[in-house]
């Protein structure tokens, strides 16, 4: 091995031209980045070499003899492949840039290619019924894709995201992968949370991390449309009920339910949020627990959101009154909750 030799690595995919050494057991391969990558020269194969001691050919011989001559054709060299990775897994992934400051990092996401597939594909986001493209590109074979980098006021645009992909091998056959879109309903309340984010065999850091594919099935779609459940109520009539029964489930929904709003019982760490971000995660709080029980009838909810200086009650009736008309609301039970809670019945 020599400098200008073309290598590959043997152990990880990848390789590049020689361009040093570092003494006798390393050598710098120059990859496709233009960057030098130290390498174990037992860990290089060289598939293209430069051969300076080809004698020249003779002045005597004519010209018309070294135009017969074929051009030498490039080597090409297929990357190693990871054995038993011929199932697609494919992963979408959040990873905090400062887990420590949860409350107020970044955070950048990933789609993790773990199969000996090439990855094309699309993520998206939605606003209604409007998409948005976020990122494009291909993932190559055992490979994780830089996304995108957002802060925490992002989020509110990210609660319905999709990934759309298709896998393939551009240099050798392989078995066809069926092309899967998926879209995912992301619970943004889980960012605020320490122990939301775990450990995972690709990130150093703990990450959030959803299913796309998962052994050559598309994980299960988790958003489902008005459309579909107006269809699925149609196709299937609702069961018989004995009487008794149905008065034990209408007693189920009247039953009041809980939440508490104050912010030590909502998030693990507030370090470096100020008091109209916490003000703002404890409303979005009560709107997301208005949506989830928007359709039951008669359901009763309470919200603590304790005396204070009154600044949360007075947010929480002036959202009633601009966005949920509909809703009766009242002071909750004096004796129970004193002056700090308000309860909201679902019309």
């Amino acid at each position: 091995m020599k400098i200008g030799d073309k290598v590959r690595f043997l152990s990880e995919v990848g390789g590049g031209v020689v361009r040093g050494f570092q003494g006798k057991d390393i050598a710098l391969v120059e990859g496709e980045d233009g960057f030098e990558i130290p390498m174990l020269i037992k860990e290089c194969v060289v598939i293209q070499t430069d051969d300076y001691n080809i004698p020249l050919k003779s002045a005597a011989k004519p010209v018309v003899e070294e135009e017969e001559q074929e051009e030498e054709k490039p080597v090409t060299y297929r990357a190693p492949e990871i054995r038993g990775n011929d199932i697609l897994n494919v992963f979408l992934a959040y990873v905090p840039q400062d887990v420590k400051a949860i409350s107020s990092t970044a955070f950048d996401a990933y789609l993790v290619n773990d199969s000996n597939y090439f990855v094309d594909y699309l993520y998206l986001s939605a606003e209604g019924n409007s998409w948005t493209l976020r990122s494009r590109g291909t993932v190559k074979p055992n490979m994780k894709m830089h996304l995108e980098e957002f802060e925490k006021h992002a989020l509110n645009g990210m609660e319905r995201v999709a990934v759309q992909l298709m896998a393939y091998k551009d240099d050798r056959s392989f078995l066809l992968k069926k092309a899967v879109s998926i879209e995912l309903r992301i619970d943004t309340v889980k960012f605020y949370k320490l122990h939301t984010f775990q450990s995972s065999d690709f990130f150093e850091e703990p990450a959030l991390i959803y299913d796309i594919v998962r052994d050559d099935e598309a994980a299960r779609q988790v958003f489902v449309s008005a459309d579909e459940i107006k269809e699925a109520l149609l196709q299937k009539p609702a069961p018989q009920v004995p009487g008794k029964l149905q008065k034990k489930q209408q007693k189920a929904v009247s039953e009041i339910v809980e939440v508490d709003l104050h912010i030590h019982e909502l998030l693990d760490d507030t370090t470096g949020m100020g008091n109209a971000e916490m003000l703002n995660y404890q409303l979005d709080v009560f709107r997301k627990t208005l949506e989830e029980y928007k359709n039951r009838k008669g359901q009763k909810i309470v919200f603590i959101h304790g005396k204070g200086d009154g600044v949360l009650r007075r947010a929480i009736l002036e959202e009633l009154k601009r966005k949920y008309k509909n809703y009766s609301s009242q002071d909750a039970s004096f004796r129970e909750y004193g002056f700090g809670a308000t309860m909201v019945t679902i019309h």
